[in-house]
């Protein structure tokens, strides 16, 4: 092992696989993630854990971990005082943040938080769904629910429970009157690393790579031939937001063109392209996209 090493913690459960694919388009390759809690990574310099999200802001104040992989709900749940390196738009299942929602029964009478005063709420997320009761002088009982949350909505007057598309609480017959907290996924790292040359480069080369990992998955790259008498034509097609390279081809009438895309508008521009005379147009995936 080398002298020099960055302990790094990223999330088991439900951010595992999203986390590990994120690694892999960033160029780290993580190995054993299914069998072991201590899974290995093709970087010698990276010592990884896999912990649980819900500890991991602990573990990296406490020194434990030099950075690590979690969500902006469990740093402030713990009152962890760490480095916010980045924020990484990813999650379970999309890349939009994740809501900590107040939520109540369909049949339940409760339209507002103020109709829960005197109440009792069941959650994970003790500590900042006190405070959010606390800063609307709201005076209900917290208890920490240690998961099945949503069928204990019919038990307690409210749940807070987190949701990314609603689904869940749609099919549990469940409607949010409010947001408590939203969230989004965060690369953190403990202060005293953070003043650690080697540890802080490290740590920022990791926040970089993961960044461009997440731009360019939404989009493709896109390079097609033209006729120079057609170039401006074909320049009117793309988005006028996007700035292509143009390079000379060995035919003097020809130009390349490149440029990137969000792959949403991919299957419009296409054939837009081809009528205004491009040719030899091809898309590809991206890795990373660094600005």
């Amino acid at each position: 092992m080398p002298e020099q090493t960055l302990k790094l913690g990223i999330p088991a459960g439900s951010l595992q696989k999203a986390t590990i694919e994120l690694f892999d388009k960033a160029g780290f390759h993580i190995l054993d993630s299914e069998r072991s809690y201590l899974p290995c990574i093709d970087d010698q310099q990276i010592s990884l854990t896999m912990l649980r999200a819900q500890e991991m802001s602990k573990y990296v104040a406490d020194g434990v971990l030099d950075a690590g992989i979690t969500g902006y709900d469990w740093i402030m749940e713990n009152g962890s005082d760490v480095i916010d390196v980045c924020e990484l738009a990813y999650s379970k299942s999309s890349s939009n943040p994740a809501r900590w929602v107040l939520a109540v029964s369909d049949e339940s009478k409760v339209t507002k938080p103020e109709d829960l005063a005197g109440g009792i709420i069941a959650t994970e997320l003790v500590n900042v769904t006190k405070k959010y009761f606390a800063d609307k002088n709201i005076d209900v009982k917290v208890e920490f629910s240690w998961g099945a949350t949503e069928v204990k909505a019919r038990l307690v007057d409210a749940i807070v429970e987190l949701t990314e598309t609603g689904t869940s609480l749609r099919a549990n017959n469940l409607r949010a009157i409010d947001t408590v907290i939203a969230s989004t996924t965060r690369l953190i790292a403990n202060k005293k690393a953070w003043q650690d040359k080697f540890r802080r480069e490290k740590i920022e080369n990791i926040s970089i790579l993961l960044s461009a990992a997440i731009e360019a998955r939404n989009k493709v790259g896109l390079k097609m031939n033209v006729k120079k008498v057609d170039l401006d034509a074909v320049l009117k097609v793309l988005p006028a937001e996007k700035s292509p390279t143009i390079s000379g081809l060995a035919d003097a009438g020809y130009v390349a063109v490149e440029v990137i895309i969000d792959d949403k508008i991919e299957r419009s521009l296409v054939p837009a392209l081809k009528r205004a005379g491009a040719s030899g147009i091809i898309t590809y995936p991206l890795n990373k996209v660094i600005h």
